[in-house]
């Protein structure tokens, strides 16, 4: 039986200072999924940096408000971040499918069935999911707060075996990452609370945070799925965590029984 991984991307990884796309390490975490596949483990994607990628193709000259401006961005920058994705896989002969979704396709119902089917028979097939929230119609408060929560609702719906919320620091420490006398947390038992030592601030380019991915984790774990928060931009680390676990900082919320 092969192992399930759902990853899940953050624009602070994707991007760079300036807020373009950082196609470089784009492509090394592409190497790295690569890898995981080859040495048999099922991968899907959740991947932010639609907005990101738009943002960069169009100059207006006039005002848009934050819908618009969303709506706008998102629909030319999603075309351009799985082109970039198909790019990057084929080179590895891998295939690659484009999975947009909205929060009401998690109710239980008929589109809740479509999508784990639709999804299921791409990895029975060798396709690499590449999941994001469809911004372009998602405007309203059904939106996901997040692509945190959105990665957690495609682990349990896909029955994972682990989240791995790659963010943009090592994980959750207890107290400010910045400060030299936070230790890491690297291990956290389902009835163990988290919230003091939790930030409330967003990341730069993304609507989540720590705190998004902390609630996530909580909530992904409860339903017996290994979670794991770790830094994107370290060299080789989906790799690395897969193999040499105990020696790489990050953050494991180990799951219910």
């Amino acid at each position: 039986m092969k192992q399930r991984i759902v990853v899940k991307v953050g624009s602070n990884v994707l991007t760079r200072e300036d807020g373009k796309l950082d196609v470089t390490r784009m492509s090394a975490l592409v190497d790295q999924i690569a890898w995981l596949k080859r040495n048999g483990y099922e991968v899907i994607l959740v991947s932010s940096g639609a907005v990101a990628c738009g943002r960069r193709e169009l100059k207006v000259d006039h005002s848009l408000d934050s819908v618009e401006q969303r709506q706008l961005f998102s629909a030319l920058g999603q075309v351009k971040l799985i082109g970039l994705y198909y790019d990057l896989f084929r080179e590895f002969h891998i295939h690659i499918g484009q999975v947009l979704t909205m929060k009401e396709n998690f109710q239980p119902g008929e589109q809740y069935v479509n999508q784990r089917a639709c999804m299921t028979v791409m990895l029975e097939n060798g396709v690499l999911p590449i999941v994001n929230e469809n911004d372009t119609v998602s405007v309203t408060e059904l939106m996901f707060t997040d692509n945190d929560e959105l990665s957690g609702l495609i682990a349990q719906m896909m029955k994972a075996d682990t989240l791995i919320l790659l963010s943009n620091i090592d994980g959750i420490y207890d107290g400010h990452p910045d400060d030299a006398n936070s230790q890491l947390i690297k291990e956290v038992a389902p009835d163990r609370d988290l919230s003091e030592y939790i930030q409330p601030e967003r990341s730069a380019f993304g609507r989540g945070g720590m705190h998004s991915k902390y609630t996530t984790a909580q909530k992904v774990q409860q339903a017996g799925i290994r979670v794991i928060i770790a830094n994107g931009e370290r060299d080789n680390i989906l790799i690395d965590l897969v193999n040499n676990n105990q020696n790489i900082p990050h953050t494991e919320f180990t799951p219910c029984n």
